[in-house]
């Protein structure tokens, strides 16, 4: 594989020449716009970005090929986000390898993607990701596709199985931990010790088969498994060794789902048991049980005010026979609980402004969370965290009479994550003076894709 740091700059250099020349033409992944002939504003709240409108969850729903019908399009893709990321109190040491303490400037992400219609059947949404933490490329998220539709009782049906590798990727809504807001976040910030299992433990590691229908515009049910991958092809995908699964993790989506044209909300339920085996190695497992609830309410009127309310709760039980026999866990069993709200608004697919809140906490150990490292772990064994997020972002292409439209797509943003405890307390959590207020981040962000 080409190193990194020789890549990057003739990509970047690629992508800007793609995002100029390719300009004159007219009318995400900027990819499924092209497909379809419709505005990315179409299927994404705000006209970029992970957020979904109706048609974008039936568009995702479909398999990701619905199209105009016109031939010769290429599903490809490409993403850049630049970012400056700045805390309140610098870290002791080097937020990531090539960075400095604080105010770091980066190649946030670089990503192409192999995203749209392959058959009548079947779609693609596949991600490959670099960045200048890693220095390297490696598999980022892959959902693949075969969907179909059928009436029942005078009802339609659309059906169909995702593979995947990242457990809440294919999801077709904004709550769960694949897709939830901050939609873009810094890489080189502090963050939380703890969070439940299903919120990105598994990212890129495995590999999950899942089942879905989706009745009558209204239920949505959804069940599956994944498997890891092994230890050869994940270094060759050049992705992460958390430890091995055992056997198959069961994953499990219910949802009720109203779309009234002007407005639709969601509520919904969701699961995974997981048995974990750490460092790959054989004998007791640590197993986790996470069971959530979600909801989200969306207005969009005449699609100029654009509201959105979205809230999760995850209660994780877990049994850490691995850590503890090992003398990495205090407790044999405990429990992990998180809750996220996040509400928007949106004026004229053009203007947002975001603000959320999140809460985790779980039972006290003293062995589990206490890394003794500065700036991380927990001094009093506690994985409680709690804060909040606001953003304001600009977004001026990406709609269908925008510039460069519908290869010129840019957001501009600018985010700031406020912690009031982290992880276990509020003042001194890491037992070496530092506060949870000094990881309050400003992360400044410019996203394009072509």
């Amino acid at each position: 594989m080409m190193k990194f740091r020789i890549l990057a700059p003739l990509l970047k250099t690629f992508f800007i020449i793609n995002l100029v020349a390719f300009s004159a033409y007219t009318h995400a992944v900027p990819s499924f716009a092209r497909q379809t002939g419709l505005e990315c504003a179409a299927c994404h709240v705000g006209a970029f970005g992970p957020q979904l409108t109706p048609h974008g969850m039936h568009f995702k729903l479909g398999g990701y090929t619905e199209t105009d019908g016109k031939e010769g399009k290429i599903p490809v893709a490409a993403m850049l986000v630049e970012g400056f990321t700045h805390t309140n109190k610098s870290l002791t040491e080097d937020a990531q390898p090539h960075f400095g303490k604080n105010d770091n400037l980066s190649l946030q992400e670089l990503s192409i993607f192999l995203a749209g219609r392959m058959t009548d059947h079947i779609g693609t949404f596949i991600q490959v990701t670099g960045n200048d933490f890693d220095q390297r490329f490696g598999m980022d998220n892959m959902d693949i596709r075969f969907a179909d539709s059928k009436p029942i009782s005078g009802k339609n049906l659309t059906y169909g199985i995702s593979i995947n590798n990242n457990p809440t990727i294919q999801d077709p809504f904004n709550t769960l931990s694949g897709w939830i807001f901050p939609y873009m976040a810094s890489e080189l910030a502090p963050g939380p010790e703890a969070s439940p299992f299903i919120n990105g433990a598994l990212e890129q590691q495995v590999i999950g088969v899942s089942a879905y229908g989706f009745y009558d515009d209204h239920f949505y049910a959804e069940l599956g498994g994944y498997k890891t991958l092994s230890r050869s092809i994940r270094n060759k995908l050049n992705v992460g060794e958390d430890g091995r699964l055992d056997g198959i993790a069961p994953y499990w989506r219910l949802t009720y789902f109203n779309d009234m044209t002007e407005q639709n909300f969601r509520v919904g339920l969701f699961g995974m048991s997981s048995r974990l085996q750490p460092e790959f190695m054989s004998g007791p497992t640590d197993n986790y049980r996470d069971i959530g609830v979600d909801a989200a309410y969306q207005y969009m009127g005449t699609k100029e005010h654009i509201f959105t309310i979205s809230t999760s709760y995850i209660n994780e039980r877990r049994t850490l026979n691995n850590a503890f026999d090992g003398g990495g866990a205090s407790h044999l069993h405990g429990t992990l609980k998180r809750f996220d709200l996040a509400g928007s608004y949106t004026y004229k697919n053009t203007y947002g402004v975001t603000a959320a809140v999140f809460d985790i906490r779980g039972n006290q150990d003293d062995t589990l969370y206490n890394n003794g490292e500065a700036d991380s772990g927990s001094i009093n064994g506690s994985p409680n965290s709690r804060g909040y997020i606001l953003q304001a972002d600009w977004t001026p292409w990406g709609k269908e009479n925008s510039w460069g439209a519908p290869f010129a797509n840019m957001r501009l943003g600018i985010q700031y994550t406020g912690y009031t405890k982290f992880n276990g307390a509020k003042n001194d959590y890491d037992g070496l003076g530092r506060d949870a207020k000094d990881n309050n981040t400003t992360f400044i962000f410019a996203w394009f894709a072509i």
